[in-house]
């Protein structure tokens, strides 16, 4: 595979408080040319940093997955709370009746960012596998769809027809974001997974990776990147899962059919480099070193040494370097001001450079 993105995103950037501002008050035609104008200078800033893949950093969504929740219908008042590092948060949406698509999830971030962009870009979309966990309540749901996989598997359409969708009108860089996955990887979550949803967790790991194959299927080409972005969670500079990759690296790197792995690397959460001798020779890893939680600028020679060691495991020609995660998966955006999340992307460009190169 010809991998050309050394200095990567995953996608999402902070919010500008004028966009914040104009979420609120503006009616939809206007909040357009604000998102349109707040866009172009989160471009701008990317190429000014040496970016060569663009985001528009997700300032359409209220979250990573607004995209979703506001292109179906089906869904209704939430009620399922979840416990992040630090505080409890509620779920936004429950499932209260069958999923149906309403419009296309992300035709509108892809139209611009086509006919905009300074270079190469990419559209991020949740993954489906997101959303039994957070949307699905027993008692309530359950009147719609008898079981969580029954849900799972009717909005598996609606993903695939927007990557095929996105493939014809020539996005080349499409990426899903899965933090759900992490539910396999960390002791509390996998007893979750047993206890309160009823399922074996490897039983569960192995439908999630056909669904997420399912919904690649759209793309259809061997022209498309196709890429897929695991974290630990990622709310205001908070997470909800810990745990190396090894539970689940073997299955995931040799079963899921992407070309890129987007994985968080950036503290003890994520464990040890050793999961990646799984990875298979034509597959890349883009290693998310540098914090997008936390204010301070990494070591750019610390950076350096551990792409050194992550080399030991995958050739270097088939490593990348990006931030661990999103800066902003909601639109609070996490504890750091755009100034710094600026400097560490273009810290990323800089070690790229060093490393490879090129970015």
């Amino acid at each position: 595979m010809d991998y050309k993105y050394r200095a990567d995103n995953v996608g999402s950037f902070l919010r500008p408080p004028e966009l914040l501002d104009a979420r609120e008050t503006l009616a939809p035609e206007e909040l357009q040319k604000a998102e349109d104008e707040h866009i172009l200078a989160a471009l701008e800033h990317q190429k000014r940093v040496g970016m060569t893949i663009f985001s528009d950093g997700e300032f359409r969504r209220g979250g990573f997955m607004g995209d979703f929740f506001d292109s179906v219908a089906g869904l209704g008042a939430g009620g399922i709370e979840r416990q992040w590092s630090g505080k409890t948060s509620p779920i936004p949406h429950l499932v209260v009746d069958r999923i149906t698509s309403t419009k296309r999830m992300a035709k509108h971030e892809a139209d611009f960012l086509a006919g905009h962009a300074p270079g190469d870009f990419k559209i991020t979309l949740p993954t489906a596998n997101q959303f039994p966990a957070i949307c699905y309540k027993k008692g309530v749901s359950d009147e719609a769809y008898p079981s969580y996989s029954d849900f799972l598997w009717d909005i598996v359409p609606i993903f695939r027809d927007e990557i095929t969708a996105l493939s014809k009108a020539g996005v080349r860089y499409i990426q899903l974001d899965a933090p759900r996955y992490s539910y396999y990887i960390d002791p509390k979550w996998r007893k979750h997974v047993q206890d309160e949803m009823g399922r074996d967790p490897e039983d569960a790991l192995d439908e999630a990776i056909r669904v997420d194959n399912a919904c690649l299927e759209g793309a259809g080409t061997d022209d498309n990147l196709l890429a897929i972005h695991l974290c630990r969670g990622n709310n205001q500079s908070l997470w909800y899962a810990e745990g190396g990759y090894d539970p689940i690296a073997e299955k995931l790197f040799n079963q899921l059919n992407v070309d890129v792995f987007l994985l968080e690397y950036e503290s003890e959460r994520a464990g040890t480099f050793d999961p990646l001798r799984f990875l298979p020779k034509d597959k890349v890893v883009v290693l998310g070193l540098v914090s997008s939680k936390l204010p301070d600028l990494e070591s750019g020679d610390d950076l350096r040494r551990r792409i050194d060691e992550a080399s030991k495991f995958v050739p270097i020609e088939n490593l990348a370097l990006s931030p661990q995660c999103g800066f902003a998966s909601t639109k609070d955006g996490n504890r750091l001001t755009q100034d710094q999340q600026w400097k560490k992307l273009e810290l990323v460009v800089k070690t790229a450079e060093q490393v490879w190169g090129s970015v």
